[in-house]
């Protein structure tokens, strides 16, 4: 058994059960690749593969099982190849956030010039998406971690830890009449065309479900991922919108107001999220930090060896 024939496996499942396109992107052959993983199964003793002819269609169970072994040990090695090139560089190296827009936007601003700061020789990269698409690209490595609202605590095979809170607020034109209302009710809001987050971003379930308990069905004009669109559509005077409160700038949205609808809505929770069982580079952690400094290297460490979500 050797580290290119779980490379081949693990590379075999990525591509679609494609042999051609796994030896593609491993710079191989298509032959020595079947006839690698053909040998680990003689030498396991099960089929890892199901086939029809010559091809392969997909995992037997026994298989399932191997794959899951064979991702453990790649990130094993991979956690391996790490530590050596900390080591070698304690201040350089490459690092990703997965996040969604509002956070890339509105948070991480601060936090990205204090930490570039602090290690000039680190290229950041930012990658965005929704709450699961983010959680998948930590998962499988394309980000270092994530970032983003509760959502992202419910999915397997991550360790998230809160990093501050936040509520709703409604965006409304500056003559609007919401804003003579002593304390705005969901009523008075389902009075208007609603424009608002996409339903897989920035607590858009908690927006819904206060609805639904009222027994009020809110004419949901227009649905987006990125708070600026919201704002703008609001300004044109098509309806009132509700977006994260840290999305809302006085000195940026002078032709918006903003009512504050956290009893309403509730509190939302961002969270950062990491791979259970990754190694993190020492600037990791100091970013981490920087986002949320009750966060310590120590209860971060804490949380990723008991594989738990931690709660404020």
């Amino acid at each position: 058994m050797n580290l290119h024939q779980l490379r081949f496996v693990r590379e075999a499942v990525r591509q679609n059960y494609n042999l051609t396109d796994a030896a593609k992107a491993l710079f191989t052959s298509q032959p020595g690749v079947s006839k690698a993983i053909i040998e680990l199964e003689e030498e396991l003793g099960v089929d890892i593969f199901t086939r029809h002819g010559k091809r392969i269609r997909g995992l037997t169970e026994p298989g399932r099982l191997v794959l899951e072994s064979v991702e453990l040990i790649m990130q094993e090695i991979e956690s391996l190849k790490r530590i050596g090139k900390e080591y070698a560089a304690h201040d350089s190296g490459s690092f990703t956030i997965a996040t969604t827009h509002t956070q890339a936007r509105y948070m991480l601003p601060k936090v990205v010039q204090a930490f570039m700061q602090k290690f000039p020789k680190v290229r950041l990269s930012l990658l965005q998406g929704n709450p699961k698409q983010i959680a998948d690209m930590v998962k499988t490595g394309q980000a270092d971690l994530a970032i983003a609202t509760e959502a992202i605590a419910a999915i397997d095979g991550l360790v998230t830890l809160p990093c501050y809170q936040w509520e709703h607020v409604l965006v409304v034109p500056p003559e609007h009449d919401l804003l003579r209302s002593k304390a705005v009710s969901l009523e008075e809001i389902a009075g208007y065309p609603l424009i608002t987050y996409d339903a897989a971003f920035a607590g858009r379930s908690k927006i819904d479900h206060a609805f639904t308990l009222r027994e009020l069905k809110p004419d949901v004009l227009l649905e987006a991922i990125d708070a600026d669109v919201i704002k703008t559509y609001v300004e044109l005077g098509m309806g009132v919108g509700i977006i994260a409160g840290m999305a809302f700038d006085p000195e940026r949205d002078r032709n918006l107001r903003a009512i504050p609808v956290g009893h309403l809505f509730g509190m939302n929770v961002s969270r950062v999220a990491v791979k259970q069982g990754a190694y993190l580079r020492s600037y990791i952690y100091t970013f981490i930090e920087l986002l949320a400094p009750s966060l310590s290297r120590k209860m971060v460490e804490a949380a990723m060896r008991g594989g738990e979500n931690y709660e404020l």
